[in-house]
């Protein structure tokens, strides 16, 4: 219920993408809104108002000149009981419109006439690919940005008209992320931040290798709080199956050699570095070339390892957490003495802020509990759902970072 007690106006214009809205109202209504639909002209003449009625429980507005109002002023009122006014799909013309400060039907109206320092615009362009591409288009949806509005960019792929290309509007799941992240303080505004996640993979041989049970779901959540708090986000992932967070740049890697490669080349851009990935401390010295087989001895294969590059403590003992340009923050998935090993390995780590969960007790779910451990006592997170979790931790370093970013004390 990420939107309980927001009321969301959500405006259609003309496009096929109409029908992406009757599931996004559905999306919005699950997560706790109430929406209010109001359609252009041009919106009716590809979804029915009968169908969007049905789907948000309310009347659907088209006209500026409807009396069910009782002032009939219904582009006044329906701007001012809005949290946001999200536009889905979002024409070109609309986009033109808006522009110029066009107020000739309801919907323009309601854009123009909203209290526009608290009712947010969010916009979903929707058009052929040349369309979006055109300069004019382009110069409207910049000056949409410095007039205040969100535009929330396109999607790629195949098009209604046959053609294949950037223009198609965002899947209703997509825009009922950016809406929620909208509605997220903005306390990382301005920061880069840096998150590793999931396990690394060590190669045996080229079928077989040395792994953990990390899913990457807290290093996931914590990317997507982190950029829904107005942080530039850059993921450095493991072999995981999730998909990447809105707005989220992601790097994939395999080994721990290959994470360590991808978070030094990010972290010099970085204010803020959360390790949450669960990194091998060990490989095979050597991968054989083909798979290792049985040769009826009964005598197993010798492995020898070697120590993987620590890539926390690496980063925590560099010039730029030296000199105070970035925070380092870890993580310790332990199985026992959750309280005495965060200890320990905060020190050891030489970081201001480590995070202890327990990993057989994580892995995989959808929820968690941390300990959070500094030099000034610990706190506890008690067990809540990841993102719940990871917004908590955001807020926790956004306010270490406002206070300079302490470095560690025995």
């Amino acid at each position: 219920m990420e939107l309980r007690d927001k009321h969301i106006v959500l405006g259609l214009t003309g496009g096929i993408a109409c029908y992406k809205s009757a599931e996004l109202c559905r999306l919005l209504i699950k997560q706790g809104a109430s929406v209010q639909v109001v359609m252009s002209a041009a919106a009716e003449r590809f979804i029915t108002p009968l169908t969007m009625q049905a789907l948000s429980n309310r009347p659907v507005y088209t006209s500026q000149w409807d009396e069910r109002q009782p002032n009939s002023m219904a582009h006044i009122n329906l701007g001012r009981d809005a949290d946001a006014v999200l536009i889905a799909p979002c024409s070109a013309d609309f986009m033109s419109r808006l522009a110029h400060g066009a107020a000739d039907d309801l919907l323009s109206l309601l854009c123009l006439a909203r209290p526009a320092h608290r009712v947010g615009l969010l916009l979903a362009p929707a058009m052929n690919r040349e369309m979006w591409a055109h300069p004019a288009t382009q110069r409207n949806a910049a000056q949409l940005q410095r007039d205040g509005a969100q535009v929330l960019g396109v999607g790629s792929g195949e098009q209604a008209c046959g053609e294949t290309g950037d223009g198609r509007m965002l899947e209703p799941q997509d825009l009922l992320c950016e809406l929620i992240a909208f509605f997220q303080p903005k306390r990382l505004a301005g920061q880069r931040v840096l998150v590793t996640a999931g396990p690394t993979y060590e190669a045996i041989d080229p079928v077989r290798g040395i792994t953990n049970l990390s899913s990457g779901k807290m290093g996931f959540a914590i990317a997507r709080a982190a950029r829904e708090a107005g942080a530039e986000v850059t993921l450095v992932a493991g072999p995981v199956a999730l998909s990447t967070p809105r707005g989220v740049t992601r790097v994939d890697v395999r080994s721990a050699r290959e994470m360590h490669v991808a978070a030094m080349a990010h972290a010099a851009q970085a204010s803020l570095f959360i390790a949450t990935a669960a990194v091998a401390d060990w490989r095979p010295a050597h991968s054989a070339e083909h798979k290792i087989k049985k040769n009826g001895s009964g005598i197993a294969p010798q492995l020898q390892f070697v120590e993987n590059p620590d890539i926390l403590a690496t980063l925590a003992h560099s010039d730029w957490a030296k000199s105070g340009s970035l925070l380092c923050v870890g993580f310790a998935a332990e199985s026992e003495d959750l309280l005495a090993n965060a200890q320990a390995k905060r020190l050891r780590k030489g970081v201001p802020l480590l995070v202890g969960n327990i990993g057989p007790a994580t892995f995989g779910q959808d929820d968690n509990a941390l300990l959070l451990v500094r030099a000034d006592g610990v706190q506890e997170f008690a067990r809540a759902p990841k993102l719940e979790l990871a917004r908590r931790l955001v807020e926790v370093c956004a306010t270490m970072l406002g206070a300079g970013a302490p470095g560690v004390a025995a």
